[in-house]
């Protein structure tokens, strides 16, 4: 059974940083992908950065480049997102999320495709 745990969440000020890791087991296959979601109180699920396995590409969307890192422990299948310059608007729920990656992809980028796997989620509030 695949299963994630994210890990790394908390309460950090504006402009402070944070670094989640979701670690996932229960699996064999190298073609595969981990993204990263987030979901606010009252908003639906945004992708925010996606680390394909299959040829170790990083994949970010507009809210999280420039500030959001990708980085992955390969042998133990865990990928980190290293959070820096954090404000209000990044406090969610995060979510990391595996399958394979053209659909981990397509959710990235809001196409209606659901990773089959998910972690329970990881709370990330920002205080201005």
């Amino acid at each position: 059974e695949v299963q994630l745990v994210e890990s790394g969440g908390g309460l950090v000020q504006a402009g402070g940083s944070l670094t989640l890791s979701c670690a996932a087991s229960g699996f064999t296959r190298d073609d595969y992908a981990i993204g990263w979601f987030r979901q606010a109180p009252g908003k639906g699920r945004e992708g925010v950065a996606a680390f394909s396995r299959s040829d170790r590409s990083k994949h970010y969307t507009p809210t999280a480049k420039g500030r959001f890192t990708l980085s992955s422990d390969n042998a133990n299948h865990t990928v980190y997102l290293q959070m820096s310059g954090l404000n209000a608007n990044d406090t969610a729920v995060y979510y990391c999320a595996l399958d394979e990656p053209p659909i981990v992809l397509a959710a990235l980028w809001g196409l209606d495709y659901t990773p089959g796997h998910w972690g329970k989620g990881a709370q990330v509030t920002v205080s201005s």
